[in-house]
């Protein structure tokens, strides 16, 4: 890291950039918000904002589930627990029992009081109740690594399997007259968003990570033309926003994770504006 570092320093001679954990901040940054604009998109063209926001609320019970069995790296324990709820939301929904923002409301409600009591029962909850809000200062070069692997990984899944996660968000039954395997590919998105959310849990929190997800994509769908576009311009305004969200928490003593979803909030209203004025 320390070769990483120097050419940070180099590039970028700014102030800010004496402080070890705000050279990893940063590096997060700009593997963490490529992550949230390109599969944010998908988020909103399947109408999951509700699910992505559920899987943040399940982290306290998977940190909770980590301290009862001993589980030292609560990665671990809250990855897990938020596979199992992920996919348990997927099968409730294809049962059709009832609608989506039920199922998925149930869920959430059901794991963030679930994660309160157990932790609150332990006497923990004052001790990881920063998960709330969130601490990207605190990023550790070797978690700088598992991001860049989990970027990778979504990457390849995008350039393998993109037309045919957009014909299912489109028609999931035109999809499966083509031979897609429909099912298949849904869960395979929603441990996607799972993993996503719960590796960033820890610095982005509970309470914002959804909106990470969505503002950016929401904004580029104001004003994106195509989908190329709309990917792109959903990927740019949450690098943009993640960055100077970085920068100005710095300078203005801010919360990093509220700081950067002000920012994109500000892009989604901006963009909103422009769509209007183009219509006229």
């Amino acid at each position: 890291m320390e070769t990483v570092y120097q050419v940070m320093e180099a590039l970028l001679p700014f102030d800010w950039m004496e402080f070890d954990y705000m050279k990893n901040a940063l590096l997060a940054v700009l593997l963490i918000t490529p992550l949230f604009g390109l599969v944010g998109t998908m988020v909103v063209n399947n109408r999951l904002s509700f699910f992505s926001d559920a899987l943040g609320h399940s982290a306290l019970t998977g940190i909770a589930i980590g301290v009862l069995l001993g589980i030292d790296n609560y990665l671990a324990s809250m990855l897990g627990f938020a596979l199992l709820f992920a996919l348990g939301i997927s099968m409730v929904l294809d049962s059709g029992a009832s609608s989506a923002d039920t199922v998925i409301g149930v869920f959430s409600s059901t794991g963030l009081a679930l994660g309160v009591v157990l932790l609150s029962a332990s006497g923990g909850f004052a001790k990881y109740s920063a998960y709330l809000v969130g601490d990207i200062l605190t990023v550790q070069p070797e978690e700088i690594l598992l991001l860049f692997l989990v970027l990778l990984a979504v990457l390849a899944v995008w350039v393998l399997l993109f037309n045919q996660l957009l014909l299912v968000s489109v028609n999931a039954d035109l999809a499966a007259s083509k031979g897609v395997r429909v099912k298949l590919l849904e869960k395979l998105f929603v441990v996607i968003v799972a993993v996503i959310v719960t590796i960033s849990i820890k610095w982005v929190g509970v309470l914002i990570i959804n909106s990470l997800l969505v503002l950016p994509a929401a904004a580029a769908r104001n004003v994106a033309r195509s989908m190329r576009g709309y990917h792109g311009i959903s990927v740019l305004i949450s690098m943009l926003s993640g960055v100077a969200g970085l920068i100005l928490s710095y300078y203005l003593g801010t919360a990093t994770g509220g700081t950067i979803v002000l920012l994109s909030a500000a892009a989604f209203f901006a963009t909103f504006a422009l769509s209007k004025l183009r219509a006229r």
